[in-house]
């Protein structure tokens, strides 16, 4: 491994984050908890090294995913690194009262034990900078409702691979409505026999495709609502 030659601590500022960006990418987890540290003991603060360090360069990966230059496995690879690093930064964010990205809710519905997809939406959306409450496979309308008044999400995201689960998007939308909460909450829906005709059927948001642009379409959401907020 190149990084072995490499004195991270020797590295100014600059190019040390330019490292960690390809320590990410390359899915070396060691190396960027190194680096978390090593800016921590520099005086960055928790919120500086997420967003600088670890948002930075999942954006990064993200990009590549979408286009086609990164894959599944490798992508997992660069959540787990970062998901290393937000170990390390969680409690201090804690602490520090950082801002967040926004909130959110996800799960595989009732019916569908596929998680693999679910799972890197999750891990990327927390490298995006959001606080995600992950409730697994197979969760039906009554886990997300308890979830949702618990959580006070901002986005709710639903995932199925199965045909025959698909329409159980739609049961948890009109509980949504009947509660009187779907204005409030945006809901991305994806997984891989999905499209966007059948999004705007169930009566979601968004359909996204992979989890690169989950990320892209939630972060567009929540500058929506911030510039709403500002307006309003």
């Amino acid at each position: 491994m190149a990084d072995d030659d490499i004195d991270l601590d020797a590295l100014p500022d600059d190019e040390l984050v330019t490292q960690m960006h390809d320590d990410l990418y390359d899915g070396l987890k060691d190396e960027v908890t190194a680096g978390v540290d090593i800016l921590l003991g520099r005086g960055w603060t928790p919120y500086r090294v997420l967003t600088e360090a670890l948002v930075e360069g999942m954006r990064i990966v993200g990009v590549d995913f979408r286009d086609g230059i990164l894959f599944v496995p490798e992508v997992l690879l660069s959540a787990n690194a970062m998901k290393a690093g937000m170990a390390i930064l969680k409690p201090l964010l804690a602490q520090t009262g950082a801002p967040k990205t926004g909130k959110m809710v996800i799960g595989t519905v009732k019916g569908d034990i596929h998680d693999i997809g679910k799972n890197l939406v999750a891990m990327m959306m927390e490298g995006a900078g959001f606080e995600v409450v992950d409730l697994g496979v197979n969760t039906d309308v009554d886990r997300y409702l308890a979830a949702i008044d618990e959580h006070q999400p901002d986005i709710l995201g639903m995932s199925a691979l199965l045909t025959t689960t698909m329409p159980y998007m739609k049961v948890v939308i009109e509980a949504l409505k009947t509660k009187g909460i779907r204005d409030r909450i945006v809901v991305l829906v994806g997984g891989a026999p999905l499209n966007e005709e059948f999004s705007l059927s169930v009566g979601a948001d968004a359909y996204c495709r992979d989890a690169a642009v989950a990320v892209e379409t939630a972060k567009a959401f929540m500058a929506r609502r911030s510039n709403q907020m500002a307006a309003g």
